[in-house]
């Protein structure tokens, strides 16, 4: 398969996953806990199987979140696979602000090569590939970045979760920059806000997942930025042994 059909199978797979959702958002829902604490709901698992189901069509391995325990032996020899967040921001689903989505990246050879994210209560859908980031709402679909005319320097922090380190990085731009308006989001919508130009960067000083990232880091990508590994000091790369990601900067 071409990658413009991928692509098309994995906005279509996000979409599903959406409605998936949204079927359980509309109504009361019990929230579980993980091994790590974190929260799951029927939705993440709703999702997951519409969203996988759609994406075994290519014949192209999937690691998701609900399926995390495929062991590193069996992934270290995939080229390529997808990556999958059926539902990135469980904390803001049980909230009900909305900042929640659905995340897909294809990574090759370590590099993600597509990326979808998908809100399913706006119904806005970010996609890139290599012929660039896009944001489509209500069919009008604009490429990425968008023009900034922003007085002020804007960072972009987490809403569920803000470290000390991530204050103090705060704290150095406003010195070095003067005013910085700090914008808080959950899940990938952080990232969104830097490939659209709303906001010029987002360090993220606190744990996260291979899942959490790979889609959004593919639109970043294509839309001229970079997602930096704070330790490396390059771009991060996915399908690694250990999937819990290193700090990070978008910009």
């Amino acid at each position: 398969m071409k990658n413009n059909e991928l692509l098309d199978i994995s906005i279509d797979a996000a979409i599903l996953g959406g409605k998936q959702i949204m079927d359980v958002y509309a109504g009361s829902f019990e929230v579980f806990k993980k091994e790590d604490e974190s929260p799951l709901t029927v939705a993440d698992q709703n999702a997951n199987e519409v969203i996988i189901r759609e994406l075994i069509k290519t014949n192209i391995p999937v690691l998701s979140e609900e399926g995390r325990s495929i062991p590193y032996s069996e992934r270290k020899d995939w080229d390529r696979l997808w990556i999958v967040d059926p539902l990135d921001g469980t904390k803001e689903f049980v909230k009900r602000n909305g900042e929640f989505t659905v995340n897909i990246a294809l990574i090759e050879n370590g590099e993600p090569i597509l990326g979808v994210i998908y809100v399913p209560v706006t119904k806005v859908l970010y996609y890139a590939s290599e012929e660039g980031a896009f944001k489509k709402i209500d069919n009008i679909i604009t490429q990425l970045p968008i023009e900034n005319n922003n007085e002020n320097f804007v960072a972009v922090g987490s809403r569920s979760h803000q470290s000390e380190e991530t204050k103090e990085y705060f704290d150095n731009l406003s010195k070095k920059y003067g005013n910085v308006d700090v914008v808080s989001m959950g899940s990938s919508l952080k990232i969104c806000l830097v490939a659209e130009g709303i906001a010029d960067v987002y360090p993220r000083f606190a744990p996260t997942m291979e899942w959490d990232i790979a889609a959004g880091h593919a639109i970043v990508k294509h839309a001229g930025k970079k997602l930096i590994d704070y330790k490396t000091k390059k771009e991060m790369i996915y399908n690694r042994k250990n999937l819990l990601n290193n700090w990070f900067i978008v910009s």
